[in-house]
């Protein structure tokens, strides 16, 4: 779970709701310059070949099965279309930390690369879950990877996590895709998570407001480095 492990503080108050984010401590740890933001189309070729090349036969496998959920999604209701890419991914792969798996601090890692490890920590599992809903149809609008304080058990002890939100509308109380959890759930119901901020490929939001604050890309690189990771992978 990154970045950085434990935020060894207690807890502070909630904030008065799912829109009040305000962490500019943990966004300039991001700051570099972005290319333009892109949505998710897959180039089916182009991902076998870099799956391939890497990861090999298995890499390959864990890749068609991910496309042949894609194919058949396609259509579904939104409800399913949540619950069975949350499920997916929970199930195909291993939370482990970035040290373990890139021998790095704080990796973001593309899908094919967390297929093609069958592992990966929040910030993984939340890229796949964004990639793979905006390849079924979900505007990105509606979509957003929200950095938490998680609280740890009964204790006051927190750690950084990452989860996926829908937002039905900006100023919507999200529902939260979450590697922890066994289903999706109301951001409400979270009482263990605390947001900080949240982002997708074309907003920033945080401190309370319904409008976008920064280009993500501009302010984010690993998001920038892992979007640019994609594009040679064949997810443009």
């Amino acid at each position: 779970m990154s970045p950085d492990a434990v935020l060894s503080r207690p807890s502070r108050r909630r904030p008065p709701s799912w829109l009040a984010w305000g962490s500019a401590s943990l966004l300039g740890a991001f700051l570099v310059l972005a290319p333009a933001p892109v949505d998710a189309t897959l180039d089916h070729a182009r991902m076998h070949a870099a799956m391939s090349a890497e990861y090999g036969s298995q890499g390959v496998r864990a890749l068609d099965e991910w496309l042949n959920l894609i194919d058949r999604l396609r259509g579904a209701d939104l409800r399913t279309q949540l619950r069975d890419v949350n499920d997916f991914f929970n199930r195909k792969m291993q939370w482990l930390e970035d040290r373990t798996i890139w021998r790095q601090s704080d990796y973001w890692a593309t899908p094919i690369e967390s297929l093609g490890r069958g592992a990966g920590d929040c910030e993984d599992y939340s890229i796949a879950k964004y990639v793979t809903l905006k390849e079924l149809g979900i505007p990105i609008s509606k979509l957003r990877m929200i950095y938490v304080r998680a609280r740890l058990g009964r204790s006051q002890i927190t750690q950084a996590h990452m989860v996926l939100g829908y937002y039905e509308t900006p100023g919507a109380e999200p529902l939260i895709l979450d590697n922890i959890a066994a289903g999706i759930s109301r951001a409400s119901l979270r009482t263990d998570l605390d947001p900080l901020f949240s982002f997708n490929s074309s907003g920033l939001w945080a401190g309370g407001t319904t409008q976008s604050r920064a280009d993500p890309l501009a302010r984010l690189s690993r998001w920038r480095n892992a979007i640019d990771r994609m594009r040679q992978q064949g997810i443009q």
